[in-house]
């Protein structure tokens, strides 16, 4: 796999894409991003096979983690024919683990996400209720040395005020707003081109494990710590 780096041809590509965000562009560039998106392919199989080392992913390859580059116009006030950004989800498998992984390189914007990004109503409504018993716990988890180091804080879109059937005084009400769980780091265009890059990205990825954990036997059990899944 000594192949897998991100090519800064790969990144020029996208900077290209971002100017030149047209179909007769794109056609007359079609070769470049034939390889660029081999190239982010490449780098993706070698990141779930780091990866399934300490975590089980549902992906089966790079290729059918990766989003795709054309927009979807319909129903988006952008009517830009493509995302100028090489993206990549991957998903851990069983329902017994929860949580899942996101990379986005885009030049000038690059990140890695990981967590939950849209619990479905009774997940949510789970979560939260933990959060209201547990404040403790998961100030412990987000609070621990390896999750500051990566990420500082927890992110993700949050309800205005508090939710229903919440106490807006609760000590951990900045918790319970949330509607997504998610953890981000961010990198530099010169980082994502660095031959070591799919290295640091595995072990950032790797550094949620304990959230993860937590979180997955919240979502697999009731309130009695009885096993619903």
């Amino acid at each position: 796999m000594e192949d897998s780096f991100i090519a800064s041809s790969s990144i020029t590509f996208l900077k290209n894409l971002e100017k030149n965000n047209n179909r007769d562009w794109f056609a007359e560039h079609k070769t470049q991003y034939t390889k660029a998106q081999s190239n982010i392919i490449a780098f993706a199989d070698h990141l779930i096979a780091l990866m399934n080392a300490h975590d089980a992913i549902e992906n089966v390859s790079g290729k059918k983690s990766l989003y795709r580059i054309y927009n979807d116009v319909r129903f988006s006030k952008d009517k830009s024919p493509y995302k100028p950004r090489f993206a990549l989800g991957l998903q851990r498998a069983t329902k017994l683990k929860r949580g899942g992984y996101y990379l986005n390189l885009q030049p000038s914007n690059n990140f890695l996400a990981a967590g939950f990004f849209s619990p479905n109503p009774d997940d949510l409504k789970r979560i939260r209720k933990d959060i209201e018993l547990n404040p403790a716990a998961w100030r412990k988890i987000l609070n621990s040395k390896s999750i500051k180091d990566n990420f500082v804080e927890l992110a993700g879109n949050k309800v205005p005020t508090y939710p229903r059937g919440f106490s807006k005084d609760h000590e951990a009400i900045d918790l319970i707003r949330h509607k997504q769980f998610v953890l981000r780091h961010n990198f530099t265009d010169k980082e994502v081109i660095d031959p070591q890059f799919v290295y640091k990205v595995n072990e950032i990825f790797k550094s949620v494990r304990t959230f993860f954990d937590y979180m997955s036997t919240v979502l697999t059990t009731d309130l009695n710590g009885e096993i619903k899944v």
